[in-house]
């Protein structure tokens, strides 16, 4: 998750299980078995993401202002080989940012001011 301090907005990079990965394939008519990567890229992806975000978001009753507006699906999950995990498994924020500057760019950019 991702919040620019110019921005009211919250994005995100969402990495799915295999197994969520492979229900939302079958929920929606979409062949389970194909790569993760061509899963990850359909735009229903992003969608049913976010929408999975917001649900839990309303659960936990989180404020307009703390809930995901825009998501990334991502479909190989963060690693310490990547270099964006410590060995101890905690995320490398500064580097998960230079990762993914770009597709937060772009995110913010469709957003609705």
């Amino acid at each position: 998750m991702y919040g620019n301090s110019f921005k009211s907005q919250l994005v995100a990079v969402v990495v799915p299980t295999p197994h969520a990965l492979r229900a939302f394939a079958k929920e929606r008519g979409l062949d389970p078995s194909l790569p993760a990567a061509q899963l990850c890229a359909d735009p229903r992806c992003a969608e049913w993401a976010l929408a999975e975000l917001a649900a839990v978001g309303k659960a936990d009753k989180l404020r307009g202002f703390e809930m995901v507006k825009a998501v990334l699906v991502e479909p190989e999950a963060f690693s310490v080989e990547a270099d964006l995990m410590t060995p101890s498994f905690k995320l490398k924020r500064p580097q998960l940012q230079r990762r993914y500057q770009r597709e937060i760019d772009a995110m913010y950019k469709a957003l609705p001011q």
